[in-house]
Protein backbone atom coordinates (compact mmCIF):
# COMPACT_ATOMS: atom_id res chain seq x y z
CA UNK A 1 0.00 0.00 0.00
CA UNK A 2 1.11 3.75 -0.88
CA UNK A 3 1.99 5.73 2.02
CA UNK A 4 1.37 9.17 1.09
CA UNK A 5 3.88 11.73 2.28
CA UNK A 6 4.81 15.34 1.49
CA UNK A 7 2.56 18.20 1.50
CA UNK A 8 -0.39 15.83 1.31
CA UNK A 9 0.19 14.10 4.23
CA UNK A 10 0.87 17.86 6.18
CA UNK A 11 -2.76 18.62 5.08
CA UNK A 12 -3.95 15.43 6.45
CA UNK A 13 -2.47 15.88 9.91
CA UNK A 14 -2.77 19.73 10.42
CA UNK A 15 -6.23 19.50 8.94
CA UNK A 16 -5.41 22.25 6.18
CA UNK A 17 -7.18 23.02 2.80
CA UNK A 18 -4.89 24.66 0.58
CA UNK A 19 -6.31 27.12 -2.26
CA UNK A 20 -6.41 25.56 -5.88
CA UNK A 21 -8.16 23.66 -8.14
CA UNK A 22 -8.40 20.81 -6.07
CA UNK A 23 -10.16 22.77 -3.44
CA UNK A 24 -13.92 21.62 -3.49
CA UNK A 25 -12.85 17.63 -4.14
CA UNK A 26 -10.47 18.35 -0.52
CA UNK A 27 -12.99 20.69 1.45
CA UNK A 28 -15.84 17.80 0.54
CA UNK A 29 -13.36 14.86 1.63
CA UNK A 30 -12.43 16.76 4.69
CA UNK A 31 -16.29 17.53 5.25
CA UNK A 32 -17.44 14.33 4.83
CA UNK A 33 -15.17 12.70 7.34
CA UNK A 34 -15.75 15.21 9.68
CA UNK A 35 -19.61 14.83 9.36
CA UNK A 36 -19.22 11.07 9.11
CA UNK A 37 -17.37 11.22 12.86
CA UNK A 38 -20.16 13.50 14.45
CA UNK A 39 -22.36 11.21 13.16
CA UNK A 40 -20.98 8.18 14.83
CA UNK A 41 -19.84 9.98 18.00
CA UNK A 42 -23.63 11.11 18.16
CA UNK A 43 -24.83 8.05 17.72
CA UNK A 44 -22.94 6.01 19.97
CA UNK A 45 -23.60 8.81 22.33
CA UNK A 46 -27.72 9.18 22.55
CA UNK A 47 -29.36 6.42 20.35
CA UNK A 48 -27.35 3.26 21.30
CA UNK A 49 -29.47 2.12 23.57
CA UNK A 50 -32.55 2.08 21.72
CA UNK A 51 -34.16 -1.09 19.76
CA UNK A 52 -32.88 -0.75 16.12
CA UNK A 53 -30.45 1.05 17.17
CA UNK A 54 -27.52 0.04 14.88
CA UNK A 55 -30.14 0.08 12.15
CA UNK A 56 -31.56 3.55 13.14
CA UNK A 57 -27.37 4.99 13.16
CA UNK A 58 -26.88 3.00 9.94
CA UNK A 59 -29.76 4.52 7.94
CA UNK A 60 -28.45 8.04 9.02
CA UNK A 61 -24.95 7.95 8.62
CA UNK A 62 -25.56 6.97 5.32
CA UNK A 63 -27.77 9.71 4.53
CA UNK A 64 -25.51 12.30 5.71
CA UNK A 65 -22.92 10.78 3.93
CA UNK A 66 -24.17 11.12 0.26
CA UNK A 67 -24.86 14.96 -0.20
CA UNK A 68 -23.28 17.57 -2.21
CA UNK A 69 -21.64 19.31 0.24
CA UNK A 70 -22.13 22.92 -1.30
CA UNK A 71 -23.74 24.56 2.22
CA UNK A 72 -20.56 23.95 4.19
CA UNK A 73 -18.31 24.77 0.72
CA UNK A 74 -20.08 27.91 0.59
CA UNK A 75 -19.79 28.68 4.12
CA UNK A 76 -16.10 27.90 3.97
CA UNK A 77 -15.58 30.04 1.13
CA UNK A 78 -16.93 32.92 3.20
CA UNK A 79 -14.55 32.46 5.95
CA UNK A 80 -12.11 31.94 2.58
CA UNK A 81 -12.83 35.61 1.53
CA UNK A 82 -11.62 37.56 4.63
CA UNK A 83 -8.94 35.22 6.62
CA UNK A 84 -6.86 32.24 6.01
CA UNK A 85 -7.35 28.78 6.22
CA UNK A 86 -8.72 27.18 9.77
CA UNK A 87 -9.70 23.42 10.57
CA UNK A 88 -11.54 25.03 13.15
CA UNK A 89 -13.79 26.81 10.48
CA UNK A 90 -13.96 23.76 8.13
CA UNK A 91 -15.34 21.69 11.04
CA UNK A 92 -17.68 24.84 12.13
CA UNK A 93 -19.13 24.65 8.36
CA UNK A 94 -19.34 20.95 8.21
CA UNK A 95 -22.48 21.21 10.51
CA UNK A 96 -24.28 22.73 7.74
CA UNK A 97 -24.63 19.72 5.99
CA UNK A 98 -26.51 18.06 9.44
CA UNK A 99 -28.92 21.37 9.23
CA UNK A 100 -29.24 20.34 5.49
CA UNK A 101 -29.86 16.95 6.01
CA UNK A 102 -32.45 18.19 8.78
CA UNK A 103 -34.23 20.00 6.07
CA UNK A 104 -34.78 17.00 3.27
CA UNK A 105 -35.28 14.78 6.16
CA UNK A 106 -38.41 17.00 7.11
CA UNK A 107 -39.07 18.09 3.51
CA UNK A 108 -39.34 14.64 2.04
CA UNK A 109 -42.02 13.52 4.47
CA UNK A 110 -44.05 16.63 3.62
CA UNK A 111 -43.80 15.76 0.10
CA UNK A 112 -44.25 12.38 0.14
CA UNK A 113 -41.31 11.45 -1.55
CA UNK A 114 -39.95 7.96 -2.36
CA UNK A 115 -36.14 8.49 -3.57
CA UNK A 116 -33.64 11.02 -2.30
CA UNK A 117 -30.01 10.89 -3.24
CA UNK A 118 -30.53 7.47 -5.50
CA UNK A 119 -32.00 5.58 -2.44
CA UNK A 120 -35.56 4.89 -0.65
CA UNK A 121 -36.35 8.41 1.35
CA UNK A 122 -35.46 7.94 5.57
CA UNK A 123 -39.20 7.53 6.29
CA UNK A 124 -39.62 4.95 3.64
CA UNK A 125 -36.67 3.38 5.31
CA UNK A 126 -38.41 2.98 9.00
CA UNK A 127 -41.71 2.21 7.57
CA UNK A 128 -40.26 -0.81 6.04
CA UNK A 129 -37.98 -1.89 9.24
CA UNK A 130 -41.06 -1.55 11.11
CA UNK A 131 -42.94 -3.95 9.03
CA UNK A 132 -40.35 -6.37 9.01
CA UNK A 133 -39.97 -6.27 12.74
CA UNK A 134 -43.95 -7.13 13.26
CA UNK A 135 -44.42 -3.74 14.95
CA UNK A 136 -47.95 -2.76 15.86
CA UNK A 137 -49.76 0.58 14.80
CA UNK A 138 -48.93 2.11 11.39
CA UNK A 139 -46.42 0.98 9.54
CA UNK A 140 -46.32 4.51 7.53
CA UNK A 141 -47.07 7.04 10.31
CA UNK A 142 -44.19 5.52 11.98
CA UNK A 143 -41.80 6.10 9.42
CA UNK A 144 -42.86 9.65 9.01
CA UNK A 145 -42.47 10.13 12.53
CA UNK A 146 -39.13 8.53 12.89
CA UNK A 147 -37.96 10.75 10.17
CA UNK A 148 -39.14 13.75 11.39
CA UNK A 149 -37.05 13.14 14.71
CA UNK A 150 -33.94 12.11 13.40
CA UNK A 151 -34.41 15.51 11.62
CA UNK A 152 -34.78 17.14 15.30
CA UNK A 153 -31.32 14.86 16.07
CA UNK A 154 -29.63 16.66 12.90
CA UNK A 155 -30.41 19.87 13.74
CA UNK A 156 -29.69 20.18 17.40
CA UNK A 157 -26.12 18.27 16.28
CA UNK A 158 -25.90 20.60 13.64
CA UNK A 159 -25.59 23.81 16.13
CA UNK A 160 -23.28 21.88 18.29
CA UNK A 161 -20.76 21.30 15.50
CA UNK A 162 -20.80 24.46 15.66
CA UNK A 163 -20.40 25.13 19.40
CA UNK A 164 -17.53 22.56 19.31
CA UNK A 165 -15.72 23.38 16.49
CA UNK A 166 -12.95 24.96 18.68
CA UNK A 167 -13.36 28.38 16.75
CA UNK A 168 -13.25 31.52 19.63
CA UNK A 169 -16.63 31.82 21.38
CA UNK A 170 -15.92 35.97 19.65
CA UNK A 171 -15.68 34.27 16.30
CA UNK A 172 -18.53 32.43 16.59
CA UNK A 173 -20.73 35.48 18.43
CA UNK A 174 -20.33 37.09 15.36
CA UNK A 175 -21.90 34.49 13.44
CA UNK A 176 -24.53 33.81 15.79
CA UNK A 177 -27.46 35.47 14.66
CA UNK A 178 -27.06 34.86 10.79
CA UNK A 179 -27.21 31.07 11.97
CA UNK A 180 -30.51 32.05 13.37
CA UNK A 181 -31.69 34.27 11.01
CA UNK A 182 -30.90 31.14 7.92
CA UNK A 183 -33.13 28.57 10.18
CA UNK A 184 -35.86 30.70 10.87
CA UNK A 185 -35.63 31.52 7.11
CA UNK A 186 -35.48 28.53 5.65
CA UNK A 187 -38.90 27.00 7.61
CA UNK A 188 -40.50 30.20 7.08
CA UNK A 189 -40.02 29.36 3.47
CA UNK A 190 -41.01 25.70 3.72
CA UNK A 191 -44.27 26.66 5.16
CA UNK A 192 -44.79 29.52 2.47
CA UNK A 193 -43.82 26.14 -0.07
CA UNK A 194 -46.92 24.14 1.62
CA UNK A 195 -49.37 27.32 1.25
CA UNK A 196 -48.60 27.10 -2.13
CA UNK A 197 -49.06 23.77 -3.23
CA UNK A 198 -52.57 24.15 -0.82
CA UNK A 199 -54.26 26.68 -2.91
CA UNK A 200 -54.87 28.64 -6.28
CA UNK A 201 -51.99 28.58 -8.47
CA UNK A 202 -49.31 31.27 -7.18
CA UNK A 203 -47.92 33.32 -9.85
CA UNK A 204 -44.06 33.50 -10.43
CA UNK A 205 -43.22 36.12 -8.50
CA UNK A 206 -44.64 34.19 -5.22
CA UNK A 207 -42.92 31.42 -6.09
CA UNK A 208 -39.63 32.84 -6.95
CA UNK A 209 -39.81 34.56 -3.14
CA UNK A 210 -40.18 31.37 -1.60
CA UNK A 211 -37.19 29.55 -3.92
CA UNK A 212 -35.14 32.40 -2.72
CA UNK A 213 -35.81 31.66 1.52
CA UNK A 214 -36.03 28.22 0.97
CA UNK A 215 -33.48 26.89 -0.98
CA UNK A 216 -31.65 29.81 -2.69
CA UNK A 217 -30.50 31.88 0.46
CA UNK A 218 -29.97 29.05 2.64
CA UNK A 219 -27.68 26.77 -0.13
CA UNK A 220 -25.53 30.05 -1.47
CA UNK A 221 -26.08 33.37 0.21
CA UNK A 222 -26.32 32.69 3.87
CA UNK A 223 -23.91 30.14 3.89
CA UNK A 224 -21.42 32.37 2.15
CA UNK A 225 -22.55 35.48 4.21
CA UNK A 226 -22.45 33.01 7.60
CA UNK A 227 -18.44 32.61 7.35
CA UNK A 228 -17.47 35.93 5.92
CA UNK A 229 -19.04 37.75 9.21
CA UNK A 230 -17.51 34.90 11.86
CA UNK A 231 -14.25 35.70 9.52
CA UNK A 232 -14.61 39.50 10.14
CA UNK A 233 -15.26 40.90 6.87
CA UNK A 234 -16.38 44.49 6.23
CA UNK A 235 -19.61 45.03 5.01
CA UNK A 236 -18.62 45.62 1.78
CA UNK A 237 -17.32 42.21 0.71
CA UNK A 238 -20.72 40.91 2.42
CA UNK A 239 -22.46 43.23 -0.05
CA UNK A 240 -21.31 41.54 -2.30
CA UNK A 241 -21.03 37.95 -1.36
CA UNK A 242 -24.55 38.33 -0.67
CA UNK A 243 -25.37 40.03 -4.25
CA UNK A 244 -23.21 36.39 -5.31
CA UNK A 245 -24.89 34.25 -3.36
CA UNK A 246 -28.66 35.88 -4.38
CA UNK A 247 -27.87 35.09 -8.16
CA UNK A 248 -26.26 31.37 -7.52
CA UNK A 249 -28.83 30.56 -5.18
CA UNK A 250 -31.63 31.16 -7.25
CA UNK A 251 -29.60 29.69 -10.38
CA UNK A 252 -29.24 26.82 -8.29
CA UNK A 253 -33.10 26.22 -7.87
CA UNK A 254 -34.42 27.19 -11.13
CA UNK A 255 -31.60 23.82 -12.14
CA UNK A 256 -33.19 21.74 -9.72
CA UNK A 257 -36.80 22.50 -10.69
CA UNK A 258 -35.76 21.93 -14.38
CA UNK A 259 -34.41 18.43 -12.87
CA UNK A 260 -37.67 17.97 -11.19
CA UNK A 261 -39.26 17.47 -14.54
CA UNK A 262 -37.12 16.45 -16.92
CA UNK A 263 -34.22 14.98 -15.30
CA UNK A 264 -33.68 11.07 -15.27
CA UNK A 265 -33.79 8.73 -12.07
CA UNK A 266 -29.97 9.61 -12.13
CA UNK A 267 -31.20 12.78 -10.36
CA UNK A 268 -31.48 10.57 -7.00
CA UNK A 269 -35.48 11.15 -7.25
CA UNK A 270 -37.57 9.69 -9.13
CA UNK A 271 -38.39 10.90 -12.51
CA UNK A 272 -40.66 13.76 -12.95
CA UNK A 273 -41.07 13.77 -8.95
CA UNK A 274 -42.36 17.64 -9.19
CA UNK A 275 -45.25 16.39 -12.05
CA UNK A 276 -46.19 13.33 -9.77
CA UNK A 277 -46.65 15.50 -6.80
CA UNK A 278 -48.20 18.72 -8.74
CA UNK A 279 -45.71 21.33 -7.38
CA UNK A 280 -45.78 24.62 -7.98
CA UNK A 281 -42.14 25.54 -8.77
CA UNK A 282 -40.71 28.02 -11.08
CA UNK A 283 -40.83 26.36 -14.09
CA UNK A 284 -43.97 24.84 -14.01
CA UNK A 285 -45.46 28.19 -13.08
CA UNK A 286 -43.73 30.19 -15.50
CA UNK A 287 -45.11 27.60 -17.92
CA UNK A 288 -48.59 28.46 -16.75
CA UNK A 289 -48.03 31.64 -17.47
CA UNK A 290 -46.39 31.64 -20.92
CA UNK A 291 -48.67 29.38 -22.32
CA UNK A 292 -51.92 29.71 -24.43
CA UNK A 293 -55.68 29.34 -22.97
CA UNK A 294 -56.01 25.83 -23.88
CA UNK A 295 -52.28 24.69 -22.07
CA UNK A 296 -53.01 26.55 -19.32
CA UNK A 297 -56.37 24.75 -18.66
CA UNK A 298 -54.25 21.54 -18.88
CA UNK A 299 -51.71 23.13 -16.78
CA UNK A 300 -53.61 23.77 -13.90
CA UNK A 301 -55.55 20.17 -14.55
CA UNK A 302 -52.40 18.87 -13.71
CA UNK A 303 -51.74 21.30 -10.57
CA UNK A 304 -55.11 21.66 -8.89
CA UNK A 305 -56.04 17.71 -9.62
CA UNK A 306 -55.58 15.09 -6.57
CA UNK A 307 -54.59 11.73 -6.86
CA UNK A 308 -58.38 10.69 -7.26
CA UNK A 309 -58.45 11.76 -10.52
CA UNK A 310 -55.44 9.46 -11.18
CA UNK A 311 -51.95 9.77 -11.83
CA UNK A 312 -50.07 12.44 -13.61
CA UNK A 313 -49.30 12.07 -17.07
CA UNK A 314 -45.47 12.93 -16.77
CA UNK A 315 -44.76 12.25 -20.31
CA UNK A 316 -47.66 14.18 -21.51
CA UNK A 317 -46.77 17.16 -19.05
CA UNK A 318 -43.02 17.19 -20.06
CA UNK A 319 -44.42 17.56 -23.86
CA UNK A 320 -47.03 20.57 -22.89
CA UNK A 321 -44.63 22.64 -20.33
CA UNK A 322 -41.92 22.11 -23.44
CA UNK A 323 -44.56 23.47 -26.12
CA UNK A 324 -44.57 26.59 -23.84
CA UNK A 325 -40.65 27.33 -24.02
CA UNK A 326 -40.55 27.83 -20.42
CA UNK A 327 -37.76 25.58 -20.55
CA UNK A 328 -35.72 27.46 -22.63
CA UNK A 329 -36.65 30.85 -20.22
CA UNK A 330 -35.70 29.33 -17.34
CA UNK A 331 -32.07 28.48 -19.11
CA UNK A 332 -31.94 32.05 -20.18
CA UNK A 333 -32.82 33.34 -16.55
CA UNK A 334 -30.20 30.83 -15.46
CA UNK A 335 -27.85 32.21 -17.30
CA UNK A 336 -28.54 35.83 -16.96
CA UNK A 337 -27.79 34.67 -12.99
CA UNK A 338 -24.30 33.03 -13.63
CA UNK A 339 -22.91 35.74 -15.67
CA UNK A 340 -24.02 37.91 -13.46
CA UNK A 341 -22.37 36.62 -11.07
CA UNK A 342 -18.93 36.00 -12.54
CA UNK A 343 -19.29 39.67 -13.18
CA UNK A 344 -19.19 40.44 -9.57
CA UNK A 345 -16.17 37.76 -8.80
CA UNK A 346 -14.15 39.89 -11.60
CA UNK A 347 -15.06 42.92 -10.57
CA UNK A 348 -14.01 41.80 -7.07
CA UNK A 349 -10.80 40.73 -7.88
CA UNK A 350 -9.51 43.63 -10.19
CA UNK A 351 -10.04 45.99 -7.29
CA UNK A 352 -8.71 43.96 -4.51
CA UNK A 353 -11.24 42.79 -2.68
CA UNK A 354 -11.11 38.88 -3.59
CA UNK A 355 -8.23 36.90 -4.16
CA UNK A 356 -7.44 35.27 -7.01
CA UNK A 357 -7.84 31.41 -5.32
CA UNK A 358 -11.53 32.20 -3.64
CA UNK A 359 -12.73 33.74 -6.78
CA UNK A 360 -11.34 30.68 -8.70
CA UNK A 361 -13.62 28.79 -6.67
CA UNK A 362 -16.84 31.16 -6.71
CA UNK A 363 -16.30 31.25 -10.65
CA UNK A 364 -16.28 27.38 -10.61
CA UNK A 365 -19.09 26.57 -8.22
CA UNK A 366 -21.08 28.77 -10.27
CA UNK A 367 -21.46 26.83 -13.09
CA UNK A 368 -21.13 23.66 -11.43
CA UNK A 369 -24.38 25.29 -9.54
CA UNK A 370 -26.39 25.89 -12.57
CA UNK A 371 -25.30 23.33 -14.72
CA UNK A 372 -25.79 20.02 -12.51
CA UNK A 373 -27.53 17.18 -13.90
CA UNK A 374 -28.35 15.98 -10.31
Amino acid sequence: MAVETGPARQRERTGQVPAGTGWPDEIRRRVHRHVEDVVRRRCAEHVHSMVGAEFLSGVLADFVARGKYLRSMFGYLGWRSAAPDSPGALDAFAGLELLHAFALLQDDVMDGSLLRRGRPTVHVQLAAWHREQGLSGSAQRFGESGAVLLGDLCLVWAEQAMRESGLPAAVLDRGWPRYDAMRSELAVGQFADLVNDARRVPDLDEVMDVLRRKSGNYTVRRPLELGAAMAGADEELLALLGDYGTMIGEAFQMRDDVLGVFGTDATGKSAGDDLTERKATSLVVLARELADPAARSRLDAVLLGSDEDGPVDVAAARALIESTGARRRIDELITTRVQGALRLVDGAVADGRLGDDVAGVLRSMAVRCADRIS
